[in-house]
């Protein structure tokens, strides 16, 4: 049995359009709780994207807790989508001046320059030539390949040279030491 102040939203819904529910006996099915919630919320999303005008829509919304069956909410839908319509969203390529510049790769030979340099200090300075070595090695590949790293060289540098001195200077003290007492 149909509301009595029912009639049909659009004439192409009378000729057998196919409905939201379907089914041998859809129509004619008692509409539950659930099924007019879920009408409700298609007439909401509808709505929402501007294909009801609010009276159309509080008059439809109406009927909807009014209606018996499963075929007269399916009627009230039928011309909306069952759901928000997704937007696709314009993907458009970020111009290459605005992205980030990429990190250039750390040359293997600054970081071992930098991590015998610290070493010398742990080391008694023995490490020092190999940080003095690597360091020179790594600042000629960071000029010529365009690496990262030129500070690290530069502390391996600057601690092998500090250690290397250190030794210079104890080993001449020690010579100096030894035609003093001889």
């Amino acid at each position: 049995m149909t509301h009595p102040s029912w009639q049909p939203w659009q004439p192409w819904q009378e000729h057998g359009v196919p409905q939201p529910w379907s089914g041998p006996s859809a129509p004619s099915m008692l509409a539950s709780h659930a099924d007019r919630e879920r009408a409700v919320d298609v007439l909401r999303a509808g709505y929402a994207e501007g294909r009801l005008e609010q009276s159309e829509f509080e008059k439809r919304v109406g009927r909807a807790y009014a209606a018996r069956t499963v075929g007269e909410l399916a009627l009230l839908v039928a011309d909306l989508p069952q759901g928000p319509m997704p937007l696709p969203a314009p993907v458009r390529p970020v111009p290459r001046a605005f992205l980030a510049a990429p990190r250039p790769q750390t040359n293997g030979k600054a970081v071992g320059s930098a991590v015998c340099g610290v070493l010398c200090l742990f080391s008694f300075g023995l490490t020092g030539i190999p940080a003095v070595v690597l360091g020179h090695a790594a600042r000629s590949e960071i000029r010529r390949t365009g690496e990262g790293g030129d500070v690290l060289a530069l502390a391996g540098l600057l601690l092998g040279w500090l250690s290397t001195a250190a030794w210079a200077a104890l080993l001449a003290l020690m010579v100096v030491a030894t035609a003093v007492s001889a």
